[in-house]
């Protein structure tokens, strides 16, 4: 018997694979932070406005107000220039109507500026003479520890407050110097990580023992000098900057040191030489003994202006043109001119701008009352409580920050 045996293959079953949902395309997500302080500034906003509606803020006021919150939070989160932010905030006034156009253009030709300027450029002829690399170098070679090398970076950095009139402006006359620490350290790994934390730390911390360490300084003066008729003169702020600077500054370098370095490495001994630096073993140049005397006498000027009355932006402009004087000066005038900061004299001259309107439009008054006033009911331990505000906010802010070797 035969048996036929009929064999089919079934078709492949065909299996559905699910389609992933279309995604809805959502726009860019704000950052926690941005958020927060948007919702800060909207609160803000609507307690000036409130201010505004019971006529315990007038309205220029509530613009200058509304504008500053806006320029702040700008400042802090969003990825524009702040020049860009602070000359629109500028403008936004002078269209709003709380500044006028004269004091928009003046504050350009602010004797701020004039003095900035003047100090930039004696800044380019120190930085040309190869002074400032002389005499890191001639301070540092004393050096015969770590402890003795950082304190030494301390110090000198701290001279270059009354020499550079920004930070950014000090970190760039100091990079050269630490770039050859660096290479002279390279075997003393943690040594130059030290250096690397207390050059930045202590050109930030220094930069309040002078009226020119920052910018800010400059416009707190002249802020204070218009609501109050008086501002600070050079003496009057180093007589009280000065000493916080070198405490806080050595402090610094004192706690990167023990942050960074062992005991061993702390007793291992030093022996960098002027070679090791990059710098000449010889005597300071002509050019640079010209702008020693400049900067000395500069410097000195500024000091004693309630003895003479010479007001400092003239003495900066006169020790400028002395020190780049043909035949005579380190550098030349277009040279110089070329390293100024062109856009920071465009943000100091519209925050400038933002600060007349605040006190000229009763803007700060009322800030100020609002926010100290509850303490004046304290009476006498208004002072107190203030700086127990103040001191846990700072303890609050340390807290918060993340430190080195911190997951």
């Amino acid at each position: 018997m035969t048996v036929t045996e009929f064999a089919t293959t079934p078709p492949a079953h065909r299996m559905r694979v699910p389609r992933p949902a279309p995604s809805r395309r959502r726009g860019p997500r704000l950052p926690v932070p941005a958020a927060v302080g948007a919702l800060v500034v909207l609160l803000s906003g609507l307690a000036v406005v409130n201010a505004g509606v019971t006529g315990a803020l007038g309205a220029d006021g509530v613009v200058t107000l509304l504008v500053f919150l806006v320029a702040v939070w700008m400042w802090i989160f969003a990825p524009v220039d702040d020049t860009y932010v602070a000359l629109g905030a500028a403008l936004a006034l002078v269209i709003a109507g709380p500044v006028d156009t004269e004091t928009f253009t003046r504050t350009l030709g602010d004797q701020i500026i004039w003095l900035l300027v003047g100090s930039f450029v004696i800044a380019a002829a120190v930085t040309a003479s190869g002074l400032s690399s002389r005499v890191a170098a001639r301070v540092l070679v004393l050096a015969r520890t770590p402890r003795h090398l950082v304190h030494a970076v301390t110090a000198t950095l701290l001279l270059t407050t009354f020499a550079v009139p920004s930070t950014s402006g000090r970190a760039a006359l100091a990079l050269p110097v630490f770039l050859a620490l660096a290479a002279a350290l390279r075997h003393r790994r943690s040594l130059v990580l030290t250096l690397a934390l207390v050059f930045p730390a202590v050109i930030l911390f220094s930069a309040v023992g002078s009226l020119l360490g920052a910018g800010a300084h400059l416009i707190t003066s002249e802020i204070v000098r218009t609501a109050t008729g008086a501002g600070f003169d050079f003496l009057q702020w180093m007589l009280l900057g000065l000493p916080l600077a070198v405490v806080w500054s050595h402090l610094a370098a004192e706690i990167a040191l023990s942050l960074f370095t062992d005991r061993a490495e702390r007793r291992t001994p030093l022996a960098l030489t002027r070679t090791d630096l990059g710098a000449d073993t010889g005597p300071l140049t002509t050019a640079q003994r010209r702008v020693t005397a400049v900067l000395v006498v500069v410097v000195v000027a500024w000091c004693t202006e309630p003895l003479h009355g010479i007001d400092p932006a003239i003495v900066a402009m006169t020790g400028a043109l002395v020190a780049a004087a043909p035949a005579v000066g380190a550098t030349t005038l277009p040279a110089a001119v070329k390293t100024v900061p062109w856009s920071l004299l465009l943000f100091m001259a519209a925050t400038l701008c933002l600060g007349v309107a605040l006190t000229g439009s009763g803007a700060a008054q009322w800030l100020a009352d609002s926010v100290f006033g509850p303490l004046g009911g304290l009476g006498s331990s208004a002072a107190a409580a203030s700086a127990v505000s103040v001191v846990t906010a700072a303890a609050a802010s340390f807290l918060s920050t993340p430190r080195p070797g911190s997951a």
